[in-house]
């Protein structure tokens, strides 16, 4: 069995208002274009108290800050086997 790999992008008021909700829609035309579905589980997650650095997402356990749109592509192509 393939071990999927975990995204959790924050949903906290912060990272939200900041754009993660972009990122949610850049992230998922990411997985459809590269036909991750089975290898991915893409969730929301609760502030993970790093309002400040966000906005916030964490692969598998790494956590990645000032996440938008742009940088995402590269993080999720470096991770993401």
């Amino acid at each position: 069995m393939i071990e999927k790999t975990e995204i959790t992008i924050c949903l906290g008021s912060s990272c939200f208002a900041r754009g993660n909700k972009k990122t949610v829609a850049a992230i998922q035309t990411y997985i459809e274009e590269h036909n991750l579905a089975e290898k991915v589980n893409l969730r929301g997650g609760h502030c993970f108290g790093n309002c400040d650095k966000g906005p916030t997402i964490k692969i598998n356990k790494k956590f990645f800050e000032n996440i938008d749109p742009a940088n995402i592509i590269d993080i999720l192509a470096s991770e993401i086997e």
